[in-house]
């Protein structure tokens, strides 16, 4: 079923945007108007991957005159990438790619009209980085008019233990800090009893050689390390079980304790995860006061980050995107510290900040991509006629 949205200002093109590979949503963009496909879910299953492509045919039949460029996320292996470029091979027009994180902010840019640069928090679980690596937790400087953007700054790098298994088991990501903190020696002491002597032994041999592992700054495995430091989830069985066990252990705990305060201004959270390994160590009655402690640390250094990062560029306009975001406590306390620093604070309100709605950023950063290279080309027409 389509359903449709308005915009405040139109669109610099018409874009079919196929979206992420997970939660899986396609757009079309144009002029005010927004064309949006049922939810699609992940594109793991064949069923979900012919649901989206059932959506883009639709998609192209309600628009009103030819679609000019079709969107697509970084990453080359994802189905919406493949369906895209099949695309727009087909109708004879760009294929564009779209930064996973530059895509969350922009969002917000289209949705809500925004001139102007801005600084961009876009935290998530993992999304391809232009350099070729896993991003998630990042401070971007966008400018949708100019059609540019730059990376500023990122949380602290953490190693993927194994691959995407680290994912979905938070003691990895806790040991990959014990490894950021040249603590290897501690992985087996500390999680045999729990994964076996086996998989501990394991993890700390990849860390320490530094092999079937990557970095990556995303802000979902952060959450993750934290979770695993305090004994709050070994293994997750659904999607985000540990930070939603950390943000409502650290909700409760500042309910109780609302003049607890966190003097932290660095990306870098593993001093942070030491002192909740220590924590760890004293009982679970700490539990609640260690979520508390990540989640103010966390806010306090996207807060720092974005504020000097305004501050340097020239805007008050700060937008917040990506899923870590659904996060209440962390959402509050950053919005509240950037509000504090006299800065503008915009996250997507009729679209969800998280990969749901990340075909509308695909599709407005594309538009304005291919506003550019026309502009571009006429203006080097009118200089060769010149």
């Amino acid at each position: 079923m389509i359903r449709s949205a308005v915009l405040p200002k139109p669109a610099p093109a018409r874009v079919l945007a196929c979206g992420a590979y997970l939660k899986n949503t396609a757009c079309l963009l144009e002029g005010t108007r927004v064309l949006w496909s049922a939810p699609h879910g992940d594109l793991i299953g064949a069923a979900n991957r012919e649901a989206l492509n059932d959506s883009v045919e639709e998609l192209l039949r309600e628009a009103s005159g030819p679609v000019q460029a079709v969107a697509h996320d970084l990453h080359p292996d994802f189905h919406s990438t493949h369906v895209a470029q099949a695309v727009a091979d087909r109708l004879g027009v760009p294929a564009i790619g779209v930064q996973h994180h530059h895509a969350h902010i922009a969002v917000v840019q289209a949705e809500q009209g925004v001139a102007g640069p801005v600084i961009g928090l876009a935290l998530d679980g993992v999304g391809l980085g232009d350099d070729g690596s896993a991003w998630g937790g990042e401070v971007l400087w966008v400018d949708s008019a100019a059609n540019r953007w730059r990376r500023l700054d990122h949380l602290a790098p953490l190693m993927l233990p194994g691959g995407d298994v680290a994912a979905r088991e938070p003691w990895r990501m806790a040991a990959a800090v014990l490894q950021r903190l040249g603590r290897t020696d501690e992985i087996e002491a500390r999680f045999a009893q729990v994964v076996g002597v086996f998989a501990a032994r394991l993890v700390r041999s990849l860390l320490e050689r530094q092999v079937n592992s990557f970095p990556t700054t995303s802000a979902g495995r952060w959450f993750d390390a934290a979770a695993g430091a305090l004994g709050l989830c070994v293994h997750q069985t659904v999607e985000a079980e540990a930070a939603i066990a950390l943000e409502q252990q650290a909700r409760t705990w500042l309910q109780a304790h609302p003049e607890f305060v966190v003097q932290w201004t660095t990306l870098d959270l593993s001093p942070l995860v030491a002192k909740l390994f220590a924590m760890s160590d004293e009982g679970v009655a700490s539990s609640g006061e260690g979520a508390a402690l990540f989640h103010l640390g966390l806010a306090g250094g996207l807060a720092h980050a974005a504020t000097e990062a305004a501050r340097t560029h020239g805007t008050r306009t700060v937008i917040l995107g990506g899923g870590c975001f659904l996060n209440q406590v962390l959402s509050e306390r950053v919005s509240a510290a950037l509000h504090g620093a006299g800065l503008v604070v915009l996250r997507p309100q009729g679209v969800c900040c998280g990969d749901a709605g990340l075909a509308l950023g695909q599709a407005w950063v594309a538009g304005c991509t291919l506003h550019a290279r026309q502009v571009m080309a006429s203006s080097a027409e009118v200089s060769s006629c010149a």
